[in-house]
């Protein structure tokens, strides 16, 4: 049985895509059969043949080093820097639940430990074209725990507590926050990590700095918290 966590963020350009890949790496690193999945993507390059290349699939095997094939981390690619939704009526090829979920769980039927990342943040349409898809139909399909990928600087207590109150309110639990872009010596990002923890009753996990390579938190921590 594989063991599964989600990846969401408090919005667009936090970095989950960033710390995804530190969470992958730490994993691969400590010879954990380790893959990643993201249902949906938008904003990508072609390459010199025309095709779509996923961009964030592609940083994170990079990063980490993981063998799984990219052909099976996202099943539905766009090149509009757009939501999914928009992306797929702008393109064509909206987003199936069952495609979705087909290929998730044969990435899971293939590895130990797998990380699916979101689109933007927890509010995600992936298709709106008479149909409704939104991201949390994937994570209660399959019943995922998600961590909260936050900006540590200006704003982030109202993004962080708003993405936490509308997962608790719509029963998507959460394991915990990371912060990335955090300067440990700012009094702001201090003040931050402390107020978002009382406010939302959530631990902040790890603190990734600018540059990091590597995820501060102990492995076993992080094995906890996949399920």
């Amino acid at each position: 049985m594989s063991k599964k966590i989600f990846i969401t963020g408090t919005g667009t350009d936090v970095g989950k895509t960033y710390v995804t890949g530190l969470i992958v790496k730490k994993l691969w690193e400590n010879k954990r059969n380790a893959a990643y999945y993201k249902a949906a993507m938008s904003g990508n390059d072609r390459g010199v043949d025309g095709s779509l290349l996923a961009g964030d699939a592609l940083h994170v095997k990079t990063v980490s080093g993981i063998a799984q094939p990219i052909n099976e981390m996202c099943p539905y690619l766009y090149a509009t820097a757009v939501s999914p939704h928009l992306a797929a009526r702008m393109e064509g090829n909206p987003v199936e639940l069952q495609r979705v979920l087909h290929d998730f769980d044969k990435v899971c039927g293939r590895h130990e430990y797998v990380t699916a990342e979101g689109s933007g943040g927890i509010v995600c349409p992936l298709r709106f074209d008479g149909q409704e898809l939104l991201l949390e139909d994937f994570i209660r399909a399959r019943k995922l725990s998600s961590l909260i990928v936050a900006d540590a600087g200006l704003g982030t207590i109202n993004a962080v507590v708003l993405t936490a109150e509308y997962m608790k309110a719509h029963q998507l639990p959460v394991k915990g926050i990371i912060f990335n872009h955090y300067e440990p010596e700012r009094v702001m990002h201090q003040d931050n990590r402390s107020m978002c923890e009382y406010m939302t009753g959530l631990k902040v996990l790890a603190c990734v700095k600018n540059g990091d390579t590597d995820l501060d938190i102990p492995l076993e921590t992080l094995e906890s918290l996949y399920e």
